[in-house]
């Protein structure tokens, strides 16, 4: 007998083995220009447990390839940090068009490439059809462990 069954062939009005009958709060607020019967104060909410099968992780056949051969797909967004400085407000409401705001790194020295904060390499800048690029000249050494940082 399935469940739907067991709970059809109850008496009408008496909550089954798995449901529970919550009375009306006395704390619900009563819509304006509804009846008692009507209101939702005056309504008996029959509950029911939910009733879900389990999950067999063994019986999920991958599809051909590894499981991360899902995620060579998945676009993200890379980018290229060219430097950093530090400015005061007041600095920074000073800028206009033609300001010059230096940063912290020299002519010559490479980029980051990061995707979500995380460093992934490092290169140089150059323009491909009037376009800025990143030739990678570094490629940083993966997490060694829980806590490690790259290099």
């Amino acid at each position: 007998m399935s469940h739907s069954d067991a709970s059809a062939t109850l008496e009408p009005g008496l909550p089954a083995a798995n449901e529970q009958a919550i009375s009306p709060s006395s704390q619900l607020v009563e819509k304006q220009g509804t009846s008692d019967a009507e209101s939702p104060a005056a309504r008996e909410v029959l509950t029911r447990l939910a009733g879900f099968p389990q999950l067999n992780p063994s019986a999920v056949v991958p599809a051909a390839g590894t499981p991360i051969d899902f995620l060579l797909d998945v676009t993200v967004t890379m980018s290229a940090e060219l430097g950093h400085t530090t400015l005061s407000l007041g600095d920074i409401l000073k800028l206009g068009i033609g300001s010059v705001v230096e940063l912290d790194r020299f002519v010559g020295e490479p980029v980051d490439l990061s995707v979500k904060g995380v460093l992934l390499a490092r290169g140089e800048v150059v323009v491909v059809e009037d376009r800025f690029a990143v030739r990678v000249k570094e490629i940083m050494k993966p997490k060694q462990g829980p806590g490690e940082k790259r290099t």
